[in-house]
């Protein structure tokens, strides 16, 4: 993977549920380096550790022992509030449920993460109108998501995770609630912020052909990396039936 300090690493990082005689050791072990750039599929059947290691990248959960690097400066050892501040600055997330709020416009949804960090209304809505354009919804700003269909909603929950220039963007089964040919559109999008922005994508998914369009592929098993491959033909947009300027639907 290089020499260079990686964006992240994670070092002999262990996770542990519990104590004693119901302890469960949801990692063991595990060594993974992350280029600034990369596009990461995380794969693994259930109770794997993906998902354990996708919450440790994410800063949502401490590991039990090891090291986590970002950018050089040792994550593991930043209390709850500075791991806090360094989700709000880097670090944008995406989930298989859309977790937008019912009675709000798409604009107000993508501007919360804005609201959170205390910026001035203009600049929020500036910036959340800027990033609905970026995912194709320029002109939805003011629908609420019952007007909108799955694969709009995961848009704005995409819009949402950029809004604030991250440098990664976790996914987490991001196109598990939609169908085929949403879901290869919200993969090319996620291609087009990688490839033209330079955003880190870590994703965890369950689909081949969705794992198809990263540039690795990492395998969770027992909570251990079980390979880490790359991609020798990532899917670009156009591919798999999908459209290079995908519909809005």
């Amino acid at each position: 993977m290089g020499t260079s300090t990686p964006l992240i690493e994670l070092r002999d990082v262990t996770k542990t549920y519990g104590t004693g005689r119901l302890a469960f050791q949801a990692l063991k072990g595990v060594n993974l380096r992350i280029e600034q750039g990369d596009f990461v599929a995380i794969m693994g059947p259930s109770g794997s550790g993906k998902s354990t290691a996708m919450n440790t990248l994410g800063c949502l959960d401490r590991p039990t022992t090891g090291e986590y690097l970002f950018k050089g400066a040792h994550v593991e050892n930043l209390s709850r509030d500075e791991r806090a501040l360094l989700r709000r600055k880097y670090l944008g997330f995406v989930f298989q449920g859309f977790h937008l709020l019912p009675r709000t416009s798409a604009q107000e949804n993508v501007e919360l993460p804005l609201l959170y960090r205390g910026e001035p209304a203009a600049q929020r809505h500036a910036a959340a109108r800027k990033a609905l354009a970026a995912v194709g919804l320029d002109g939805w700003e003011h629908h609420g998501p019952s007007e909108l269909s799955g694969g709009q909603q995961q848009r704005v929950a995409i819009a949402r995770a950029i809004v604030t220039e991250p440098l990664v963007l976790l996914a987490d089964e991001p196109t598990g609630n939609l169908d085929t040919q949403r879901s290869n559109e919200i993969m090319e999008l996620l291609w087009r912020l990688n490839v033209d922005r330079g955003i880190t994508v870590l994703m965890v998914t369950h689909e081949p052909d969705m794992a198809a369009y990263s540039r690795r592929i990492v395998r969770f098993k027992d909570g251990r990396m079980d390979s880490d491959e790359p991609n020798p033909a990532p899917l670009m947009p156009g591919c798999q039936g999908g459209a290079a300027q995908p519909e809005v639907r």
